[in-house]
């Protein structure tokens, strides 16, 4: 059912379960995602592909979908030779995608909608999300956010995703491109133990966000399930906002082969500590289907 109550009051009274990664569940479907516009290209394509893979994550124990949107910019849509107004409408049609897919499962429980901002990187498709360190001030980095933000805002999710965030500079450009949106935030930065991708301590990373009224919660995401302990932790201490952590399975993205290699290191036992530490929103994110989703809401429920 659509929620009744804000996420923000869902985090102050328990934990929420998110969703899984968005690519491995449609890659799954049999879906071909190696076009750099990665699962956005979808919602051009097949938007019932994208409606299914979030209903999957919903009947998997999800409280929240996140959108098909990481990818989704004007500047991407642009060198595929799609317009503004299309690329707008299709930003819009991620929101409606999860609302549709949220109404389809029929659940008791609320169920929520987060509209995905990616970072950069995300749009030049090599990797750099992985890095940060564009060459980019802090007022570029808001003046590209902030239009499609914009959009995503005013498509009406429950809150806006800034996620795989590599680098506190960028970090510090969507803080100010949420402003007066009207939608709160999240804020998850990719990290390399305890600093960000682009090398600064998590410490400072986190800061940003402590006075940020838009923000209800803050963490990491994209990483290593090892890191995610000690991030969390420090993310608490540092905010003392409510904690969103959804690792990847643990293997490693291979930019130029655009594949994924080694082994995966997530286990459901892991989720307890991260609780502990202070996370309150917890799911996976590249390479955690459904099934780590149903794990990861067993494992919350029994604790």
């Amino acid at each position: 059912m659509t929620s009744t109550i804000s996420l923000a009051e869902a985090l102050a009274s328990g934990t929420v379960v998110l969703d899984g990664g968005m690519s491995n569940q449609l890659e799954s479907a049999r879906h071909d995602l190696s076009d750099e516009l990665w699962s956005a290209r979808l919602l051009a394509e097949q938007p019932e592909a994208v409606t299914e893979a979030h209903l999957a994550y919903f009947r998997a124990g999800a409280d929240v979908a996140i959108t098909a949107s990481y990818q989704a910019t004007f500047e991407g849509f642009a060198r595929r030779g799609i317009t503004r107004e299309r690329a707008a409408e299709l930003m819009t049609l991620s929101v409606e995608s999860a609302r549709e897919a949220a109404r389809r499962a029929g659940a008791s429980r609320p169920l929520w909608v987060a509209a995905s901002a990616g970072p950069y990187g995300a749009m030049l498709a090599d990797g750099s999300e992985y890095r940060g360190r564009y060459g980019l001030s802090v007022d570029e980095l808001e003046r590209f956010h902030r239009p499609r933000l914009e959009v995503l805002a005013a498509a009406g999710p429950d809150v806006l995703a800034l996620e795989t965030v590599p680098d506190a500079d960028e970090a510090a450009a969507l803080l100010r491109a949420v402003r007066g949106l009207g939608v709160p935030a999240w804020l998850t930065y990719s990290v390399a133990g305890d600093r960000t991708r682009a090398g600064q301590p998590l410490e400072e990373a986190f800061a940003l966000a402590a006075e940020a009224d838009e923000v209800i919660a803050v963490g990491v995401n994209c990483c290593a399930p090892q890191d995610v302990d000690g991030a969390a932790a420090t993310a608490a201490r540092v905010t003392g906002k409510p904690v969103v952590v959804y690792p990847n399975s643990g293997e490693t993205w291979d930019a130029g082969a655009r594949a994924w290699t080694g082994r995966s290191t997530f286990t459901v036992g892991q989720v307890k500590g991260w609780q502990q530490a202070g996370a309150r929103l917890i799911g996976g994110c590249c390479r955690v289907g459904p099934d780590g989703v149903a794990g990861i809401a067993g494992a919350l429920e029994a604790a």
